[in-house]
């Protein structure tokens, strides 16, 4: 036998053991739908960084002091921990936040253990303040509980008491939902028992607050003395003392002195009433009573959603008012199901795009065979990532869409090769085993090195690297399912199924069948619309589907399919047997090689002059628009409400013009909330009281609903109207796709000195903005000098003569003006603080305030004094930091700003960096570019070095295919030469290079485009083996004849699986590209397939898939004439040397 014929003994199992295979089928669909029904949904994956906040509340107390007496001493402590990457704090008046960024070989658990021994350590030290209100709290970072998954507000003609009443049966039964973390009440307080003491009546009753407070602890308490024992039973003695309403705390006597009884009454009002005010909730300007649901880091969204809307529905039913109006706004289950839905909508069209082309290139049971690979290779991955508890997200599915044309591209050679073989005559069992022994080890090494390019992004470090690393371990998997299935099931497949040629079909027996379940069919359909039935609906469509298509197939798809494979392609096959010999002639053979290369210094230069527009992250259009809006530190909240409520009344006027018969069509609802929770996340987990701050949500209906309304637009529409507010800064933001990375322009000023600070920063400000860079829109410093500030000066000589301490005066003046929880009043289940403080005539009082006498016992006389603490103190008005920031132990100062649409931030941040330059920085004091800059010089040094990886550890697998180091560098250049497709499609179409995406698009060409140059030298060098044993050659020179024709019909033989490889996994990835949207549930549930073009996910995925398609596209040229080409040279060169040796 002059034929080379391998076998793999895998496969020849797989063929001689075929109802084990079968039946491994079978498990593999089942486990498989199982494992996808049962996958958590979610827009993004969770992620879990090592980062701990430990947050230290310490009410009443400046900025300064907080950094001075909590935060330094907890960062020094925490500093000395190992494998602590930064540590950022900031002390703001009242409360410490420190935020510990560990390296990510540091579990979250493990960080949060090192952390917490450290703050018990720092807590333990003699100068720690022992008064904290509670001990610090450590927590771990978790994204998924920064942002509420949705809002349920609750409004109607009730008192806000009611609402309230409602929102807390509410707020107890979606807590009881295992997926949710916790739920906050927004625009109503918590009450208290307020004590407001009446300065005069206090001072004339000689009593002071501690007379108040002990009076008040001693009565309201109950006390178990024990058990009496009583005639053989034992009974239990309590004291039963706790208070039962306010009245009763009103009546308790304070102080009883020669005869004269003072009543709490008598110096005090005592009332049950709500706490200060802290938030404000309203939806479309109408008060509501707002409940923020917040869902546990890792659980499934959509069965959260699901559960909470069943509460909603039995609370409507069995508990609330019918004139109760309950709304649910900023759900993001909405979002993630869409985006869910349409990538796996992009899946379903891939994938009939791609069993079209395999139909027409194989024939439908050969294209049966290879697409049957498709499901099973995802199924078990669906296994396999489900066992780990992946959820199922948009990298998870976007893996799958990128994987869509690779999958079939081991089963296309596979079969392919069967095919070929039975048709020169060999059986069945024979063809099946040899023709996947000669090409098992090229498609092992074709699938290697595709997985090679993916590798390093696995072990892609920090926070971007935990978002993105379920992309290429989504592709590893998958990939490695493929060529399972090539290699196990398709050799089975094609053993026992496989024909030359379709048997005779009776057309008329086939129309009958096909009649039969066309009415069938629309029987089903009508009872189902008649029934409202959709699932009658979706049998009906089906039944209707095979009936047309089978006619369809035998009368059209089956002769265009034979005309296609034995007239088209043969055609071909001979035009393009007659290019490569052209091409391999003479010295076109070096011409084409050589100008390949111009051709890629050419699309360099290019690439040069003509820059695309380069983006860190891809920006989809928004779902919503965020409008924070920040006073000065200091502002009372209803000043902040007063303003918030004029910008929501704008914004809404200005978007009525999106109404049609009074309904608005893009906006589904307006929320302001004031105060509590309105922290720009982005800017991180933000403790403390925030009065000063408010945030107005503008939601958007879904892309498929805006009728042609870019959000893009209205965004830009907002930013403008809200420009014009003085002595306020108002920012105007989309939710960020993707982790945190800073704000786009990012600049630190660090320094010891803050007053220098905060000077620099300023002047710097003044600076940049006098440079007159466009695209900026508000330069912001993320400290303010001008928090009022009254600080209380005390003469210790003066104060020492009179036997009072600074303790004294700051308990007074403290317990006067914040107040002081003294006991706790117990109403059913819940628990309401008992606050005593002063009046509010007395409170807000700055000379009462000062001339108040404290009252004590003198100790060595035993009568009662009285001194007023302006006889020893005096206080004096000044200005204060809202804030201190520090970093890494060091003070720091930002300069932070977001970027105007259709400006890039990197062109901004460039010309910032030039007119800096001009700027002399006072000594002691640098700046440097952080945020979103510096993630985004990390991530671009860390993908460059993993395309290098990924390059050398393909270049490393070809060494192992091949045994020799000059086929490898041939495959290993065309993944350079494939960069001039990219950077061609890139200048040519005016898209914009998006670091993230179009790197990893690079990456993933690399190992795409190597593997059909594999299977085609591989196979060119099978066939000069057989024809050295068919010349019986032997180990003798081959002439370059025999080289030329080798190389040419390897070239011709492998046209066809390199053509279906490569239309594939375009035709796989175009959907996404383009944003064709087809919703295949709704079209055969209820007919209506919301066909669009668009999205946010064409937005997201579209620069990876276009780059995989412009490389891609490119390198199918390469691999059918430019490989060939290098091969030829390569081996001529060779043969010329040892020609010239003997």
């Amino acid at each position: 036998m002059n034929k080379v014929l391998k076998e793999f003994k895998l496969s020849t199992w797989s063929i001689n053991n075929k109802m084990t295979v079968l039946v491994l089928i079978v498990m593999i669909f089942l486990a498989g739908i199982f494992s996808y029904q049962s996958m958590p949904r979610e827009a993004f994956p969770e992620i879990v960084v090592p980062q701990i906040f430990v947050s230290t509340p310490y009410p009443g107390n400046s900025a300064i002091d907080i950094e001075k007496l909590i935060t330094r001493p907890l960062e020094k402590e925490i500093n000395g921990i190992s494998g602590v990457d930064e540590i950022i704090s900031t002390s703001i008046e009242g409360f410490s936040s420190i935020q510990v960024k560990f390296d990510f070989s540091i579990t979250p658990t493990e960080a949060l253990r090192k952390v917490k021994d450290k703050v018990d350590a720092a807590m333990s030290d003699k100068d720690f303040p022992k008064d904290l209100p509670a001990d610090p709290t450590v927590q771990e970072m978790n994204f998924a509980e920064l942002m509420p998954i949705m809002n349920i507000n609750l409004s109607g003609d009730f008192s806000m008491d009611q609402l309230k009443e409602y929102g807390e049966y509410l707020e107890d039964e979606i807590e009881k939902v295992p997926e949710i973390s916790k739920v906050d009440i927004r625009g109503i307080q918590d009450k208290e028992i307020e004590i407001s003491v009446d300065l005069y009546k206090m001072e004339v009753s000689k009593i002071n607050f501690d007379d108040i407070a002990m009076a008040i602890q001693n009565e309201n308490m109950t006390v178990s003395s024990g058990d009496l024992l009583e005639k053989g039973l034992r009974r239990n003695v309590r004291v039963i003392g706790e208070f039962k309403s306010a009245d009763e705390i009103a009546d308790i006597i304070v102080k009883r002195e020669k005869g004269n009884i003072v009543y709490l009454r008598d110096i005090a009002k005592v009332s049950f009433k709500e706490q200060e005010k802290e938030s404000y909730a309203r939806e479309f300007l109408q008060p509501v009573v707002m409940l923020d649901v917040t869902k546990r880091g890792g659980e499934n969204l959509i069965n959260a959603s699901t559960q909470i809307d069943l509460i909603l529905a039995k609370a409507k039913a069995d508990y609330f008012p019918s004139n109760l109006y309950i709304s649910k706004t900023n759900d993001m289950t909405n979002d993630t199901k869409t985006m869910v839905a349409d990538l796996e909508n992009s899946i379903i069209l891939g994938i009939i795009l791609v069993v079209l082309v395999l139909l027409f290139f194989l024939g439908i049971r050969n294209a049966l065979f290879v697409g049957i690979a498709i499901p099973l290779s995802m199924f078990i991955s669906f296994i396999i990532l489900s066992s780990f508890g992946v959820t199922l997200n948009m990298m998870v599915l976007f893996s799958l869409v990128i994987a869509l044309g690779m999958l079939v591209d081991n089963g296309i050679v596979v079969v392919e090769n069967v095919y070929r073989l039975l048709d020169e005559g060999y059986s069945k069992i024979d063809a099946a085993k040899f023709g996947v022994g000669e090409v098992a080890m090229p498609i092992i090494a074709s699938t290697a090195t595709t997985l090679a390019a993916f590798l390093p992004l696995a072990f892609w470090p920090g926070i971007m690297g935990e978002f993105m690393r379920y992309l290429p371990i989504t592709l590893i998997i998958v990939l490695s399912s493929s060529l399972f299935v090539a290699l196990v099931i398709n050799p089975m497949l094609t053993s026992v199924y496989m024909k030359i040629k379709e048997d005779e079909v009776n057309f008329k027996r086939l129309l009958l069948f096909s009649t039969i379940s066309f009415a069938l069919g629309v029987v089903l359909i009508i009872t189902g619309l008649t029934l409202d039935m959709k699932g009658l609906n979706t049998l009906g469509l089906l039944l209707v589907l095979v009936g047309l298509l089978r006619v369809i197939n035998t009368k059209i798809l089956a002769p265009a399919t034979d005309w296609f494979q034995n007239k088209y392609l043969p055609r071909q096959e001979v035009f393009y047997e007659k290019l490569l010999r052209f091409s391999l002639k003479g010295k076109r053979s070096l011409l084409f090689f050589a100008g390949t290369f111009l051709l890629l210094i050419f699309s360099i230069i290019l690439f040069t002059i003509f820059p695309p527009k380069v983006l860190f992250f891809p920006e989809t259009p928004p779902k919503q628009v965020y409008v924070y809006v920040e006073y000065p530190i200091g502002t009372d909240i209803s000043v902040t409400n007063e303003l918030s409520l004029k910008i929501e009344e704008k914004i809404q006027n200005h978007l009525k013009k999106y109404e049609v018969n009074g309904k608005n069509f893009l906006i589904t609802s307006i929320i302001g909330q004031v105060g509590e929770g309105t922290s720009d996340p982005n800017r991180g987990q933000q403790g403390g009281p925030t009065p000063n701050k408010s945030r107005i949500t503008v939601d958007f209906v879904k892309f498929i609903e805006r009728n042609g309304v870019n959000t893009n637009d209205v965004l830009i529409e907002i930013r403008e109207l809200v420009k014009d507010f003085p002595g306020v800064n108002i920012t105007v933001d989309r939710p960020q796709d993707g982790p945190p990375v800073g704000a786009p322009i990012n600049i630190e000023v660090t320094g010891d000195d803050y007053n220098q600070l905060l000077t620099t920063a300023e002047d710097i400000k003044q600076f940049i903005n006098k440079s007159n860079i466009l695209g900026i829109e508000d330069l912001k410093l993320d400290v303010e000098q001008g928090k009022p500030e009254l600080p209380i000066i005390i003469d210790r000589q003066k104060a020492r003569r009179l036997n009072i301490s600074t303790g004294q005066i700051a308990d007074a003046l403290r317990t006067s003006l914040f107040g002081k929880e003294v006991s706790t009043f117990k109403d059913g289940e819940d628990d309401y603080p008992i606050n005593i403080r002063l009046m509010d005539k007395y409170r807000y009082n700055k000379e009462l305030l000062i001339n108040q006498k404290v009252t004590f016992r003198n100790q060595s006389s035993g009568k009662i004094i009285q001194v007023p603490i302006s006889s020893v103190a005096h206080a004096e008005k000044s200005s204060t930091f809202s804030a201190v920031k520090r970093k890494d132990l060091n003070r720091v100062i930002t300069l932070f700003s977001n970027v105007l649409e259709n400006y890039n931030a990197n062109d901004v941040n460039a010309k910032i960096r030039t007119a800096l330059n001009d700027y002399k920085l006072p000594n002691n004091v640098s700046i440097s570019f952080t945020g979103e800059q510096e993630k985004q010089a990390e991530e671009m040094a860390f993908l460059s070095k993993a395309l290098l990886i990924a390059v050398f550890l393909i270049f490393l697998i070809l060494v192992g295919q091949f045994n020799s180091t000059s086929t490898p560098i041939i495959i290993s250049l065309s993944v350079l030469l494939s960069l001039i497709g990219v950077l061609l499609g890139l200048i040519i179409f005016r898209m914009e290079f998006v670091i993230i995406m179009t790197m990893i698009g690079i990456i993933s060409l690399a190992g795409i485009v190597v593997n059909n140059a594999i299977v085609l030298i591989d196979y060119t060098n099978l066939i000069i083996e057989r024809k050295r044993n068919k010349l019986g050659l032997g180990n003798k020179e081959l002439t370059k004849e025999l080289l030329f024709e080798s190389i040419v019909e390897g070239g011709k033989t492998r046209l066809r699986p390199v053509l279906l490889t490569a239309i594939t996994t375009v035709l796989g990835l175009l959907p996404l590209a383009i944003g064709i949207n087809v919703n295949f549930k709704t079209m055969f549930t209820e007919f209506d397939p919301q066909f669009y073009i668009g999205g946010e996910n064409v937005a997201f995925w579209g620069p990876m898939s276009w780059t995989i398609i412009f490389g891609l596209t490119f390198a199918t040229f390469l691999t059918l004439f430019v490989v060939p080409t290098m091969y030829y040279i390569l081996n001529s060169v060779k043969i010329y040397a040892r020609q010239r040796r003997t």
